[in-house]
């Protein structure tokens, strides 16, 4: 059961059964009782099991399991296969992480009559990491992914706000680890974060647009649809946030939206940074947090046209950059120490450290937030040494990476 036969197999299905399809496979090869795939939902503290095509109805709510003190839970966080056998003839259960570039998209469950080799582990790791790459290119043709990752119901306003958030919510590269987190309020605010990676840089952007509910999020579109055209026209870092504020001034019928901005080289690591109005970046470096003070100009469709300053960003191998939105700083999240968190939260994976933080706020509100709380976390690992040539393009001449996390 090879990987290519793995991809090979599911593609000639519908995109509906194509998980079916790689679930019938492992049970023939392997002799399983049953197999079965779980999706994460969207703040990432449960799971939805997908049974076959045929036996789910998205016109029902989506079955939760949380994932809290299970081997779901360590399964996610470690990035490991887990093996529960309990003997006296019971059945072995297998759970696999189902991860791509750090996106931790579900799990693969397995029950087997017995134990394991190691062969058999490779087999089934290989195959929970095909499963990743199956989901990826089906979800776009059906709901029923979607459906799977929504355990509550989405208003129309967070249903607009999840759709512009990045595909996948976090990214592992040589050179940094990303991940963001969002988790809308009783009404929603409007938040978003994105990322992207082109050749030579990574760019990040958080934004928080005023009022609540369907109003902000289609400030939030107007102003993620103004960056990203920008961004992928070419523009620099300056043009793109000119360029989202001219949106919301002609279009934004007096709102305004806040923002961070960040462009990283990949070739020399230097950063662009710009704040519009939005609260202060954290650092975490050697163990201390620091808040970056950045000058500040105005939110994106506010009075009249004016140039947004471009400023560096001190980020060194090692660090962690922690953006945020005002909700993490809301009044009934006093109780949480966001830099101690931070720093207790440091060992964590980006994807974790976010959903931690994340957590805390929503616990401070006893489930409930007056705005939107939304987290990026980024690990800087260091640049990979490029060298030009006009006639080749990029080569690498040095792929180790400094010493760092």
């Amino acid at each position: 059961m090879t990987l290519a036969r793995t991809l090979e197999a599911a593609e000639a299905a519908a995109p509906v059964e194509s998980l079916d399809v790689v679930a019938r496979m492992l049970k023939e090869r392997l002799g399983a009782a049953s197999v079965s795939f779980l999706i994460t939902d969207f703040n990432g503290s449960s799971v939805v099991r997908l049974g076959a095509a045929g036996s789910v109805d998205i016109g029902e709510p989506a079955e939760r399991i949380a994932l809290r003190g299970t081997l779901y839970d360590d399964v996610i966080r470690s990035q490991r296969p887990g093996v529960e056998d309990t003997g006296e003839d019971a059945l072995v259960r297998i759970v696999a992480p189902v991860t791509n570039r750090g996106d931790a998209i579900g799990l693969l469950e397995l029950f087997l009559p017995t134990a394991p080799d190691a062969e058999v582990m490779r087999e089934i790791g290989e195959t929970a990491h095909a499963l990743a790459y199956i989901v990826i290119t089906n979800r776009p043709f059906t709901d029923v992914y979607q459906w799977g990752r929504r355990t509550r119901p989405l208003s129309l306003a967070a249903e607009i706000q999840h759709r512009l958030l990045p595909a996948s919510l976090a990214c592992e590269a040589a050179q940094f680890t990303v991940a963001g987190a969002l988790e809308p309020a009783d009404h929603v605010g409007g938040d978003t974060f994105d990322y992207v990676i082109d050749r030579d840089t990574v760019q990040l952007s958080v934004t928080d647009a005023m009022g609540h509910d369907v109003a902000a999020a289609l400030l939030a579109t107007l102003v993620v649809g103004a960056l990203r055209r920008a961004r992928r026209a070419g523009a620099d870092l300056q043009e793109q946030a000119s360029q989202a504020d001219a949106a919301m001034r002609e279009h934004g019928r007096a709102g305004y939206v806040t923002g961070q901005l960040l462009r990283i080289s990949l070739l020399d690591g230097t950063t662009e940074f710009i704040n519009a109005g939005h609260p202060w970046p954290l650092r975490l470096r050697d163990g201390e947090v620091t808040q970056i003070v950045p000058k500040i100009d105005l939110p994106f469709g506010v009075l009249n046209p004016h140039t947004y300053r471009v400023q560096t960003l001190d980020l060194r191998p090692g660090d962690r950059l922690v953006m945020l939105t005002d909700g993490m700083l809301e009044r009934n999240a006093d109780s949480v120490n966001l830099p101690d968190l931070i720093v207790r939260t440091q060992a964590l994976h980006p994807r974790e450290a976010a959903r931690t933080l994340i957590g805390a706020i929503v616990d401070a509100g006893d489930g409930h937030l007056d705005d939107d709380a939304t987290v990026m976390c980024l690990d800087w690992h260091g640049i990979r040494h490029v060298q030009r040539a006009a006639a080749t393009g990029a080569d690498l001449a040095d792929a180790s990476l400094p010493s760092g996390q």
